[in-house]
């Protein structure tokens, strides 16, 4: 215990003089409130250095039921979860955040199979990240989904004059209130859900590769393995709007190519 106290002590001194540069650089850091849960309290504890150096507020729990105490009690703008706790897992919680709540989740998994993240993916989650990671890449990534959900929750001069509502065929999308409603009948979308979404109106009657869709949305470079985060979503979304892989009436695949709406 005592090496790793000694090794958060020296990641703390490096992580102070990065965040001062990047304050120097950026001129703010982000405000937000984040929820860390991890039954490994080693790396709670860091992750929880590495946010607050950023400027973040969080809230740490090393298990599922604490956590779910304060969701229920806290305004949260996002939250990281462990996939694999005792008691109530990260899949469990994720579930119950689901069914009230849209600020955007990113998992951790010490396992590499395929599954768990498409499991993660179709219950709601927003990114997925492997331990072990590169704690300034969790901060990246961290920022950038607080960025996609803030576009669609800040009501901003330049906001208004875009196009804030995209309607046809009985689908309706306001990226002012970022709420969807499909034959008047809402339809509750994760931010990223939102986003692939709002791309595809955007482009409708055209198709959209799933490299640009991918980019658009995560605002990450396109690899391989990034199709299948990509058909995870638009399965999700399918779902949620009762559109038929095989005969879809809204969001149609254009094999080896992507995807169009309308």
């Amino acid at each position: 215990m005592n090496i790793v106290l000694c090794i958060l002590k020296a990641w703390r001194v490096r992580i102070m003089w990065h965040s001062d540069i990047v304050r120097l650089e950026r001129g703010t850091v982000m405000n937000a409130t984040i929820l860390v849960v991890d039954d490994e309290q080693e790396i709670a504890d860091l992750i929880e250095v590495y946010l607050k150096n950023e400027g973040f507020t969080v809230y740490k729990y090393y298990n599922g039921s604490d956590a779910w105490q304060c969701i229920s009690e806290t305004k949260l703008d996002l939250a990281i979860l462990d996939v694999m706790m005792p008691g109530m897992d990260g899949f469990a919680l994720l579930r119950k955040i689901r069914e009230k709540h849209t600020f955007p989740v990113i998992m951790l998994t010490a396992r590499e199979e395929e599954i768990d993240k498409i499991t993660g993916l179709t219950l709601g989650a927003d990114d997925y990240i492997t331990k072990p990671f590169r704690p300034l890449e969790m901060v990246a990534r961290v920022k950038a989904q607080l960025r996609r959900f803030r576009l669609y929750n800040q009501n901003s001069e330049a906001e208004e004059e875009e196009e804030q509502v995209i309607a046809f065929s009985g689908l309706v999308l306001n990226k002012d209130t970022h709420e969807c409603t499909l034959n008047e009948r809402p339809v509750s979308l994760t931010p990223t859900e939102f986003s692939i979404l709002w791309c595809l109106c955007e482009n409708r009657g055209h198709v959209v590769s799933s490299e640009k869709l991918f980019y658009e949305v995560w605002g990450e470079k396109y690899f391989s393995s990034s199709n299948n985060t990509v058909m995870v979503h638009i399965r999700h979304l399918r779902e949620k709007m009762k559109d038929s892989a095989e005969h879809p009436k809204y969001i149609k695949t254009v094999w080896g190519v992507g995807y169009k709406i309308g």
